[in-house]
């Protein structure tokens, strides 16, 4: 498992969402694993029309940066990728939920349809075919 900089950390905070979406989908296929924070449940989040996003990150030291305010006391889990292709974003569609692909401790990150997330990571995968 590569090990997450803190010149990339900060680098990477710097971007605007859809350039961090980007290298979210790289990061999470390459890894094979995108993070969650979770305490007796998974963190969420409300996007601008009051609708809960369900945030995820690329690598655990993301998601532990924003662990923090409402978020105090969760801590970053893995979710597997075919986890995340197979039963979340599926689960997120049923629930009329989007996915929020890394926000920042500043700033909310992406929010694609969950199907289209799952499209973005299936064509990432075929290039590694």
């Amino acid at each position: 498992m590569r090990r997450t900089t803190t010149k990339e950390i900060d680098a990477l905070l710097q971007l605007d969402a859809p350039t961090r979406h980007n290298h979210f989908v790289k990061r999470v296929v390459d890894d094979e694993r995108a993070w969650g924070l979770w305490k007796d449940g998974w963190a969420l989040m409300l996007d601008g029309q009051g609708q809960s996003v369900f945030p995820l990150w690329p690598a655990r030291e993301y998601a532990e940066l924003c662990a923090v305010g409402e978020w105090e006391g969760y801590v970053a889990e893995e979710i597997p990728l075919a986890d995340l292709i197979d039963e979340l974003l599926p689960r997120l569609t049923e629930r009329e939920m989007r996915p929020g692909v890394f926000p920042t401790p500043t700033g909310k990150g992406a929010t694609p349809r969950a199907v289209d997330l799952a499209g973005a990571l299936r064509t990432e995968m075929e290039r590694y075919e």
